[in-house]
């Protein structure tokens, strides 16, 4: 719980209230601008730490997404096993992260960048800042985006169809100016990713989140998303296709946050419902995202595989009897960077697109088999021929040998190998369950494809200790947002009315309310 005490002070620190977002971070003294508008740092120097703060760490990443959609859990009863996790909110700072540490420093570059006469890098600022806050949309549904910087009393927040309109624009003008400038290296020095200032590159990030995005509309505005969809398919400039083309950030010396929270804090293992379809489908990544057990008998259901996870939203007594399950691979104790997007997600964006109908997006089967061995060959995983073979391995059901009361029944029964035969729903849950699989470490998108077409089908949380404070999840249901944070009820409190307001009619700001793109239809077709 340390742990979590000090990364909120620290988030807090970071962060700004709403009516301080004309202030940076930035101390003005600590270096001339004279000095800092040599090769550009002035407008280039804020870009290595915009782009980190894209993800998160503990607070926003393991003791939420993470753990709903059970790729990790926590083993630690965290404020009496009432938490996050459980669907009671006790820690929201995401928002925090993006407005303080990317949305504040970058109009601050964007100003910059106008008045030094350097426009690309307002460009790639607004780049970034799409990148973060269509995370944050994903997470609350309406933000404020267009009226950011406003010094007035309350700041309204974008509906969210006329922020995904706005995305797009956006995404227009940022291909625009970078097509007129591909051969530009300014970005150099300062870009913390593996591109290292690739203009080229970084047109194919913008193709690619344009079909992210679209895909997010498929079902509450088919036509826009397959317009946007097909536009990214198209454009010249190219999707990441290629694992050597993934978008890979630095982590700026730091360790991952999934390996620090696991073997430094003791505070997160694997999840049961990645045990459940990694072990059942017989899936060579396992070795590569987790360690094996110490204690083998922990498996005994499939000791052949000593591979053990905590149930999402699981009943825990004391931290001691989740410790012995199974940590993530040790070679995360060594990374330097992590990913942000790969050439795995485009391909099953694009398979997915294929049974959508939209142009250009190619073979459903060949883009789905691709997805897969892209991200094996991602991980260095064994074995990919014989997975995508495999007619007749399924999930398995998950054992907790410690408390039975996380024992669930897989709610998924089906196979890896693509059978034409399919309809294309169950075409679509071996394409959003193979997403799913292949996102490790990068799991927002998960959860949002969860929401927005049910799949993969996971178990609902074992302990469901959602309440009237902030929000009723039915026992059949799954959390379905986060959250405005209470810096925003309190300080910004009309604007927040107004944003719910936006959500449709009976919506609350809880955590049982639909976002936008999210219909609730069972039917993907």
């Amino acid at each position: 719980m340390k742990q979590i005490i000090i990364a909120l002070i620290c988030l807090i620190m970071l962060g700004s209230c709403t009516k301080d977002f004309v202030k940076t971070n930035q101390d003005p003294n600590q270096i001339s601008d004279e000095l800092l508008k040599q090769d550009f740092n002035l407008v280039g120097s804020p870009f290595s730490g915009m782009i980190f703060n894209l993800n998160g760490h503990q607070i926003e990443e393991d003791l939420c997404y993470d753990s709903w959609m059970g790729y990790m859990a926590t083993g630690t009863d965290f404020v009496g096993n009432v938490n996050n996790t459980t669907y009671y909110i006790r820690w929201n700072v995401y928002w925090d992260r993006v407005y303080g540490s990317v949305m504040s420093p970058a109009k601050q570059v964007i100003k910059l960048a106008k008045d030094n006469k350097l426009p690309l890098f307002a460009t790639w600022a607004k780049l970034v800042d799409i990148l973060a806050t269509s995370k944050l949309a994903a997470i609350h549904g309406p933000i404020i985006y267009s009226n950011y910087g406003s010094t007035a009393n309350s700041i309204l927040y974008d509906k969210e169809s006329d922020l995904y309109n706005l995305y797009f624009k956006q995404l227009d003008s940022i291909q625009t100016d970078f097509g007129a400038n591909k051969t530009y290296a300014g970005f150099a020095k300062f870009d913390p990713t593996a591109y290292k200032g690739s203009i080229p590159e970084w047109m194919k990030v913008v193709n690619s989140l344009r079909l992210r995005l679209a895909m997010r509309l498929s079902k509450v505005d088919p036509a826009t998303a397959k317009t946007q969809g097909e536009k990214a398919l198209a454009d010249p400039a190219g999707l990441i296709t290629t694992n050597a083309d993934n978008f890979t950030n630095s982590l700026l010396g730091n360790i991952m946050p999934v390996a620090q929270i696991c073997y430094q804090w003791d505070d997160t293992r694997m999840g049961g419902v990645m045990e459940s379809f990694m072990v059942g489908l017989n899936d060579g990544r396992i070795s590569k995202y987790f360690a094996p057990l110490g204690d083998p008998s922990l498996a005994a259901d499939h000791p052949a595989t000593p591979y053990k996870g905590i149930r999402n939203g699981a009943y825990i007594k004391a931290k001691a009897d989740h410790i012995p399950f199974s940590k993530v691979s040790n070679d995360f104790n060594s990374v330097t960077t992590r990913r942000d997007f790969t050439a795995a997600e485009v391909s099953f964006l694009k398979a997915e697109a294929g049974l959508r109908g939209w142009a250009g997006a190619g073979d459903p089967k060949t883009n789905y088999e691709d997805g897969v061995r892209l991200s094996f060959a991602d991980w260095g995983a064994p074995g990919v021929d014989a997975y995508l073979a495999d007619n007749t391995s399924k999930p398995l059901s998950y054992t907790d040998p410690v408390d039975a009361r996380n024992n669930f029944t897989t709610r998924s029964t089906i196979t890896v190998a693509w059978n034409a035969a399919d309809n294309n729903e169950l075409k679509l849950e071996k394409i959003i369950t193979q997403k799913y699989l292949a996102a490790f470490t990068q799991t927002l998108e998960a959860w949002v494809d969860f929401r927005r077409t049910g799949y993969p089908k996971i178990p609902h949380v074992a302990k469901n200790d959602s309440s009237p404070d902030w929000g009723v999840i039915p026992a059949d249901q799954w959390i379905k947002r986060m959250p405005f944070v209470t810096s925003e009820r309190t300080g910004n409190t009309a604007a927040v009315a107004d944003a719910v307001s936006k959500m449709g009619a009976g919506a609350k700001d809880d955590i049982a309310t639909r976002l936008w793109w999210d219909t609730g239809n069972a039917s993907n077709f």
